[in-house]
């Protein structure tokens, strides 16, 4: 199974790498948004972990509202700490195409548990 990990710190996208390559898992990744939407569009994905903030502070959440009208229904999990600078919840969100929200930082097993939930469902 392929995941998509999406966000500008190559950091974050190298312990996920690791954390996901480790259980066996084939990671490819994208920095910015049209590196992102060029991976999704050629590489089909089982997962996609997103980050909200990269140059720009809407940068995620508007490459899940694209994916989602190109028709793209693969699961996504947003991470991000825009909520506690903002207030919004993206837990309670209609408007937000993504199927689950984490709060960063966030422990590596609790993102490999919610992931093999939406893996396991493939």
């Amino acid at each position: 199974m392929k995941i998509a990990v999406i966000d500008d710190e190559i950091q974050i996208i190298e312990d996920i790498k690791s954390l996901f390559e480790k259980e066996g898992y084939e990671v490819v990744y994208a920095q910015n948004v049209p590196d992102a939407l060029s991976l999704i569009d050629r590489d089909p994905v089982d997962l996609i972990i997103l980050d909200v903030m990269m140059q720009e502070s809407d940068d995620g959440i508007y490459l899940a509202n694209k994916f989602r009208q190109k028709g793209i229904s693969t699961p996504i999990i947003m991470l991000a700490c825009i909520s506690k600078i903002t207030g919004f919840n993206f837990t309670e969100s209609d408007t937000l195409p993504i199927d689950e929200y984490l709060i960063k930082p966030v422990a590596p097993e609790y993102l490999l548990a919610k992931a093999k939930r939406f893996l396991n469902k493939n």
